[in-house]
C-alpha cells in the first residue's frame, strides 16, 4: 500500500482549499471526524460481537 506522503498532502489540502473555501473547510474536518468515529464505533460493536458469539461456543 503505497502512502500519500507530504507533497500528495499538501496538495489534496491546496485543492480542498481551493474547491471548498476556507469558511467549509472546518465544517467538512468536523463531518469528515465524526463519520471516523462512529465508524470506528460500529465495526468495534462487530468485532465484540463475533468475540461473544464465539465465547459462547
Amino acid at each position: 500500500m503505497a502512502s500519500i506522503g507530504i507533497p500528495g498532502l499538501l496538495l489534496i489540502l491546496t485543492v480542498a482549499l481551493i474547491v471548498f473555501g476556507p469558511s467549509k473547510l472546518p465544517q467538512l474536518g468536523r463531518a469528515v471526524g465524526q463519520t471516523m468515529r462512529e465508524f470506528k464505533q460500529s465495526t468495534a460493536g462487530l468485532l465484540d460481537d463475533d468475540k461473544k458469539e464465539e465465547a459462547k461456543k
